[in-house]
């Protein structure tokens, strides 16, 4: 442990580690009256698709760092200009700048509701979610409640729900609306 210790408190470079994160543009919003950080980067390549990217627990932005650039800028990775993405890398509520829920309720569901918000107003009409661990959650909970621009989402932690209760499918209309 001690070893440990001292190399966190002697050898790794912070600095570098916070130039690395403050070379990217970064944000804060309300919404429902949480304050939000967010890192937005645009592709510099026309008709990139949106995608946001959610972290997990106990990560934060930091875990997307190395993606940002080829996500944004394939072409200067070998890659093709049609699979540009602009980037968008939400804290969530209580990590990173985010702040910290003072009131119930902050829970999956409403994380993705809120996600919801942050890409329209980022003034996206359809974009693409990706999750990993507590943000494969939120993604997941994005695809439940039809956020409003979600056209796919990529998990690398599915979450399943348990089906409906018998009496829930009783009464629930088939087939189901597209709304």
């Amino acid at each position: 442990m001690r070893t440990l210790v001292d190399h966190w408190r002697d050898s790794y470079d912070f600095r570098r580690l916070a130039a690395r994160l403050n070379a990217l543009p970064q944000f804060r919003t309300e919404i429902d009256g949480l304050g939000i950080h967010f890192i937005h980067v645009r592709s510099p390549h026309e008709g990139a698709t949106p995608i946001i990217l959610t972290h997990g627990w106990p990560g934060s932005v930091l875990e997307f760092l190395s993606v940002v650039d080829p996500l944004t800028n394939p072409t200067a990775h070998g890659g093709r200009a049609e699979d540009a993405f602009h980037v968008v890398i939400p804290s969530l509520p209580g990590y990173g700048f985010s702040d910290k829920p003072v009131e119930a309720g902050w829970g999956l569901p409403r994380i993705a509701r809120a996600w919801g918000v942050l890409m329209e107003r980022l003034g996206y009409s359809d974009w693409l979610a990706q999750g990993g661990d507590w943000g494969a959650g939120v993604t997941t909970w994005m695809a439940k409640q039809h956020v409003p621009g979600l056209k796919g989402v990529h998990l690398n932690l599915p979450i399943l729900f348990p089906p409906p209760s018998r009496a829930s499918r009783a009464t629930r209309k088939w087939p189901p609306s597209a709304n």
